[in-house]
């Protein structure tokens, strides 16, 4: 079988010690299969109390202690993680699965072969059909432009052909940010907002940058809506996606 990127990947029935360097997809291995989970990044911060051991971040795994742990299975990303310490974990004889999620859709293909390919199951999670009919649905508040910075100093926004940009799509959103031309352009405030043609608001998510009251606002226009936003919903696939719609709809109200 093959992994997101086409890399052929054996993978040992029912994996039953995994360990998940993409902390999205944690909490969806959770949920899916209860206690296969041996090790996370500090940043799988869901489900709570979740008790594995811990293998450092998304850019800076600590691979000796992935290897100790014996894994049958390490889950990264494409965009998380690094193509090198992915590299190295197979080199060392680990078993590596690479996602590659990019839009809404992407996420539900890519979640499907996951457990379908790599965890051998046959019935897909409840909570992944609960996702589609989320997202099925037609926007509620279509009409509106707003750009998301991730980053500050220097300032780097989300982008074009990005799951988050894809998402803001599905609401109905102009990502007014995808004008810079890159996935995640660098610019700073005063350049996106005049490379926007107009905006109704800018969405400061509280990750990977914790955006904050007396942190982000400060640098934008009085005269432009700034509004706080959980990065959990812009930028979380699995099921962080059945509550993400309603959470982001909110809070532009």
């Amino acid at each position: 079988m093959f992994d997101d990127l086409g890399v052929p990947v054996e993978v040992r029935t029912s994996p039953r010690r995994v360990v998940s360097l993409v902390p999205s997809l944690t909490e969806a291995i959770a949920a899916t299969v209860p206690g296969v989970l041996v090790g996370a990044t500090d940043w799988c911060t869901h489900p709570d109390g979740l008790d594995v051991e811990r293998v450092r971040g998304t850019k800076n795994p600590d691979r000796a202690k992935i290897a100790a742990l014996k894994p049958d299975l390490v889950i990264a990303n494409e965009e998380e993680n690094r193509k090198l310490d992915v590299e190295r974990l197979r080199d060392a004889g680990i078993t590596v699965w690479v996602t590659k999620i990019d839009s809404v859709d992407e996420a539900f293909r890519s979640l499907e072969r996951l457990f379908r390919d790599a965890f051998g199951l046959t019935a897909l999670p409840h909570w992944l059909h609960q996702a589609r009919d989320v997202w099925d649905a037609p926007p509620r508040r279509p009409g509106l432009r707003v750009a998301v910075p991730i980053w500050r100093d220097p300032w780097i926004w989300v982008g074009a052909h990005t799951y988050a940009g894809d998402v803001m799509e599905r609401l109905g959103w102009t990502n007014a940010a995808a004008s810079l031309g890159e996935r995640y352009p660098h610019a700073d405030p005063a350049r996106t907002v005049a490379a926007s043609g107009g905006m109704d608001a800018v969405l400061l998510p509280d990750e990977p940058y914790a955006f904050g009251p007396d942190d982000g606002p400060d640098a934008f226009p009085a005269t432009l809506r700034t509004v706080a936003v959980p990065g959990r919903a812009l930028f979380w696939y699995g099921p962080a996606m059945i509550e993400a719609r309603e959470t982001l709809e909110a809070s532009i109200n």
